[in-house]
């Protein structure tokens, strides 16, 4: 079943000053429609202005990852050294037993970001904070796993994974990219009782007869394979989480 939610439709939530678009429930968003996906809580996109500042705080029990899309940010959580992020980076915050704060702060030229926000299977972790850098150029067009909760999608542990390590997560879930050349697609599997989300960051795109634009999202439940085709190059990412 896939269940796609327009970029027009989405919900508009005000949180610590910034104006963010949101697939779900947020902040001062309410849409009981829209709650989360599985264990996804919350997927929201915002743009920062040169120098500006995305506050949070405190939370616990939550894996916050921020892609950014655009420019350059400074993150920080509690007492961790502050991380440089890039265009194309993510940060992870898993915060656990709890962060008191959570800050990214935008360079000299803004940042746009997508963030994502999965519950996490066990409560009282210690906090952590990860990066990981931007992809290679040469990105073969196939989905890329840049944050999971699997032990076998370490490098280390399996050797079919030889793009860098992902970030960990606290929740047994995974988050993917995919930069998809026109007329290409790329396809993913997973296990019964999974959701998948996608959000396409650019470009358009197709899910069996659906098209996708930027912006767009696709919820899809009671499937185990996906296969998104771009009718012009895009770019997408995909969380799989619990049902």
């Amino acid at each position: 079943m896939i269940t796609i939610r327009r970029a027009d439709t989405l919900g508009s939530a005000r949180s610590d000053g910034l104006t963010l678009r949101c697939h779900f429930a947020f902040a001062d968003y309410r849409d009981p429609a829209c709650m989360h996906e599985g264990r996804l809580r919350a997927i929201n996109t915002g743009t920062l202005p040169p120098g500006g500042s995305y506050h949070l705080g405190p939370e616990a029990s939550v894996d916050i990852l921020t892609w950014l899309g655009s420019g350059r940010v400074t993150a920080h959580a509690d007492d961790f050294a502050p991380e440089d992020v890039r265009a194309g980076g993510l940060h992870l915050a898993s915060t656990g037993r709890g962060c008191r704060t959570l800050e990214w702060k935008a360079g000299a030229d803004g940042a746009s970001f997508t963030q994502f926000w999965l519950m996490a299977d066990t409560e009282g972790t210690i906090p952590a904070q990860e990066t990981r850098a931007a992809l290679a150029q040469f990105e073969d067009g196939g989905f890329t796993i840049l944050a999971s909760g699997f032990p076998e999608d370490d490098p280390e542990e399996s050797e079919s994974v030889s793009d860098g390590a992902p970030v960990t997560l606290s929740a047994r879930a995974r988050l993917l990219h995919a930069a998809i050349a026109a007329g290409e697609g790329a396809a993913y599997q997973t296990s019964a009782g999974r959701d998948l989300y996608l959000v396409v960051v650019s470009g358009t795109v197709s899910i069996d007869a659906s098209i996708l634009h930027a912006g767009d999202g696709a919820a899809v439940t009671d499937a185990t394979d996906l296969t998104v085709i771009a009718h012009e190059a895009a770019v997408v990412l995909l969380t799989d989480v619990a049902a």
